[in-house]
């Protein structure tokens, strides 16, 4: 199913500014679970088989976690409710610049490409999808300094947590300033999961609904859920890889430099279902986070057109008077 080419009823600052507005909303209230969800990823954890009293758990900084509910219980306990907000500040700030970036460029992106096209041009389901993957990896270009300072501070112990300009000098003290961008290519990578979840819900509406073209809402949450679920599944290693990449590497492990090298440490240590650590708290947070972000982004983006509308108009009326000025000065 293609999208109708229209014309943009706000710039791309506004659309891009509902976008992150939705995106902060959505992230503050879930934010609990990203805690848990990168906790759980960077945790290192032994072997079915092998002693839990390994060298390197016990040289691990934060408390092993066994389930999601056990992260929430423990985290609460050690270090308060807190601990269940740490680093939020950054990561919202991560949040609102990437969300901002992506929809500021997908609308410059696809109103370009569509100037090219001929008028009333109807955009294929490859296109919409390759727009959205240019979009989003110009965004990570510019915002994933920020990802990288907010994953530091989630996985570092209560008393070694610091500010973001702090956290920040320890990442460039250790590993220079491309320490900033590191896991860039994982986020590059990781921009497929969106054409994953529209190809798996297209998919899946061929199978569950065939030809029924209008969905019910219910219909539609249960066809957006299981394609996200898929996705996340999907790319779930890419994931872990990237929160591995962004936090401090285990004790006695190297510092990694590729996600490669991650995923095959967690493998080596750890088991291959390793790779899927964290992937409860991931789909439930992505779940509700896509609900609540698309649910508070289109209400943004009526008032935004509402005051958009306003102020055009505010500003004909005003040019129309000192037109009008000018008329009755020359007429004099």
């Amino acid at each position: 199913m293609g999208a109708q080419s229209k014309e943009a009823t706000l710039p791309p600052w506004g659309y891009a500014a509902a976008g992150a507005f939705g995106a902060v909303v959505a992230n503050a209230l879930v934010y609990p679970l990203d805690i848990i969800k990168t906790r759980l990823q960077v945790q290192v954890k032994p072997k079915v088989g092998e002693q839990q009293n390994s060298a390197v758990l016990k040289a691990e900084p934060n408390e092993h976690f066994t389930s999601t509910i056990d992260a929430f219980n423990k985290i609460l306990q050690k270090e308060g409710p807190s601990g269940l907000y740490a680093g939020m500040v950054g990561s919202l700030i991560g949040v609102a610049s990437t969300n901002f970036a992506y929809f500021y460029w997908y609308t410059l992106v696809r109103s370009f490409y569509l100037s090219k096209l001929r008028p009333n041009t109807t955009l294929s389901t490859a296109s919409e999808l390759s727009l959205g993957a240019v979009a989003g990896a110009l965004a990570q270009l510019f915002t994933i300094p920020v990802a990288v300072i907010t994953t530091r501070q989630q996985t570092s112990a209560k008393e070694e947590r610091k500010g973001l300009i702090e956290t920040a000098k320890d990442v460039i003290a250790e590993d220079g300033l491309s320490g900033l961008w590191r896991g860039l290519r994982a986020s590059l990578v990781l921009v497929i999961n969106p054409s994953i979840t529209y190809g798996a819900y297209q998919r899946l509406h061929a199978v569950l609904f065939p030809g029924k073209t209008r969905l019910t809402p219910y219909e539609a949450f249960l066809l957006g859920a299981m394609s996200k679920i898929l996705a996340t599944l999907a790319t779930q290693p890419l994931i872990v890889a990237k929160v591995g990449l962004q936090s401090k590497p285990p004790p006695g492990a190297p510092q990694f430099k590729t996600f490669g090298q991650v995923m095959a440490y967690i493998v080596k240590h750890e088991g291959t279902m390793s790779l899927f650590k964290g992937i409860g708290p991931q789909i439930t947070k992505g779940l509700l986070v896509q609900g609540f972000l698309m649910m508070t982004k289109e209400r943004m983006e009526l008032l935004f057109i509402l005051l958009w509308r306003v102020v055009k108009k505010m500003r004909a009326e005003r040019l129309a008077r000192k037109a009008t000025a000018g008329l009755a000065v020359v007429k004099k």
